[in-house]
């Protein structure tokens, strides 16, 4: 279909006839995301306020529809690469956010942690390097006063205020620090996502939420006893990046629960559907 001719379709949004509506949305649906720009083009002519919200809502079941193809098709890849998976889900809220922005912004905080990191240095003295340059230098840190915000799970956003919630700040971490070929990894602790170093001399424990806080396996085994659980292999050993991007779909339901964004959590369920094995869709 040429540009004119989807223009012309584009324009019968505005036809009185509920049925010619209804059989054009259905048609420029089919079309697909390339007619996004033709919808926003419409949207900035118009004086309609109804017709912007019917494009606006068209526009946004588009976009979804996409980021789910998207997140579907990672689950079911063989890489899952953890920053790919982050970028699809900041693509709910961002949807033209590039993926090779990410990867720029990350490159820097690399390069600026590769510039006073030692490769001779202990494993204890190397993870304070990393302290150092990201919670000193490079001011990240906790996000207390806007805890529930659902910025704190969008990389792109944290990555810019340099705030964020556990998990996120836990990814960008492990993002530099395995760059820097170190064996960082999350652990899925109840209430709390933290990192473990753990390779086959050391494992000790990384808290990103708390400026990088180092403290070991007793710890974590009186932390599961105040909680009054049962302690499982899996509060202190490493997950995978499936479980990691579960966790920030989960977080990011809670989110928009807590600010009354409702249908917003509904469709982030959805999209937890898509890459849940069944037994993960608590939130």
């Amino acid at each position: 279909m040429s540009e004119s001719e989807i223009r012309a379709l584009v324009s019968l949004l505005d036809d009185d006839d509920k049925q010619v509506v209804a059989h054009v949305e259905e048609k420029i649906l089919s079309i697909g995301t390339d007619v996004i720009p033709f919808l926003e083009e419409e949207w900035e002519r118009s004086l309609n306020p109804a017709l912007q919200e019917r494009l606006e809502d068209m526009i946004h079941s588009m976009q979804f529809q996409l980021l789910k193809e998207r997140l579907k098709a990672w689950y079911s890849g063989p890489e899952k690469d953890l920053l790919t998976g982050m970028w699809i889900v900041a693509t709910y809220q961002y949807p033209d956010l590039e993926l090779s922005k990410l990867r720029q912004d990350l490159e820097q905080l690399y390069y600026e942690t590769w510039l006073e990191f030692r490769n001779d240095l202990y494993a204890l003295d190397q993870i304070k390097v990393i302290n150092s340059v990201l919670f000193n230098k490079l001011k990240f840190g906790a996000n207390t006063k806007n805890f529930h915000s659902p910025g704190n799970s969008m990389i792109n956003v944290v990555l810019e205020s340099r705030k964020g919630n556990p998990i996120s700040l836990c990814v960008i971490y492990m993002l530099v620090a395995q760059k820097l070929k170190m064996p960082v990894y999350g652990v899925n602790l109840p209430n709390l996502f933290i990192l473990t170093y753990k390779d086959d001399q050391h494992q000790f424990y990384i808290n990103a939420f708390n400026r990088g806080l180092i403290f070991s396996r007793q710890d974590i085994t009186n932390y599961i006893h105040e909680l009054r659980l049962v302690p499982q292999d899996s509060f202190y050993e490493p997950c995978d990046h499936v479980e990691i991007i579960r966790r920030v779909l989960r977080n990011l339901i809670m989110s928009f629960e807590k600010i009354g964004e409702h249908a917003k959590a509904e469709e982030v369920k959805l999209l937890l559907i898509e890459i849940s094995d069944g037994g993960d869709l608590g939130v």
